[in-house]
């Protein structure tokens, strides 16, 4: 275990909710931002400016290590890929929608009627959530990815989860992600893939402590 807490350098309380969970599973001690902090600044928007996962990811652990030298921060990039319209939303899912003026649950379903929308009459459903998970301690980084296959219902389903997930059934649970319990969806997650797989990596390399 680290001397000191890791960061987990977001301000979404869904991925909070289900970081906190996964670290706690493997003895990792971590905080949050704002236990750590650091303030909300304007300038946080911008940060996902990439054209790729792994570089939004990699953008925002480095932004806050900048912010907490010395310390270790965890940070990701995730979004859903839908095969039938070209991987869109791809990296640009939360804010796909292009309400600026909406945050959260609201937010949210602005982006879930898009979908449904974008959707309407197509046959092939197929789509991917898609993560990736940077570590960056001083001048070291790593950056894994995780993924989970799944199809888009226009009817969502369950209360659990946050954005997209009403809409993404997972055949590997029978059920959509916004039904599955924390506990189910850390067993087939595309965030929970990649941060085990990150978990390993660090471990491999001498890096966990």
């Amino acid at each position: 275990m680290s001397r000191q807490p890791w960061v987990i350098g977001t301000r979404s309380q869904g991925k909070l909710r289900e970081l906190r969970a996964l670290f706690a599973g493997v003895g990792v001690a971590v905080i949050d931002l704002g236990e750590a902090g650091i303030e909300e600044r304007g300038d946080e928007e911008s940060i996902e400016c990439f054209t790729t996962f792994e570089e939004n990811a990699l953008a925002k652990a480095r932004y806050f290590a900048k912010r907490l030298p010395g310390r270790t921060v965890v940070a990701d990039d995730s979004g859903l890929a839908v095969r039938a319209l070209g991987g869109e939303p791809g990296v640009r899912s939360k804010r796909w929608c292009a309400r600026r003026d909406l945050a959260g649950a609201a937010l949210d379903r602005a982006n879930n009627t898009l979908l449904v929308e974008r959707l309407a009459g197509v046959t092939d459903r197929r789509a991917q959530f898609v993560c990736a998970a940077a570590w960056v301690r001083d001048r070291t980084e790593v950056i894994t990815t995780g993924v989970v296959d799944g199809t888009i219902v226009d009817t969502p389903s369950g209360r659990e989860g946050f954005g997209y997930d009403p809409h993404f059934h997972v055949g590997e649970l029978a059920m959509t992600l916004g039904d599955a319990s924390v506990a189910e969806k850390e067993r087939v997650s595309h965030r929970a893939r990649a941060f085990r797989s990150l978990l390993a990596r660090l471990q491999a390399d001498g890096l966990a402590a």
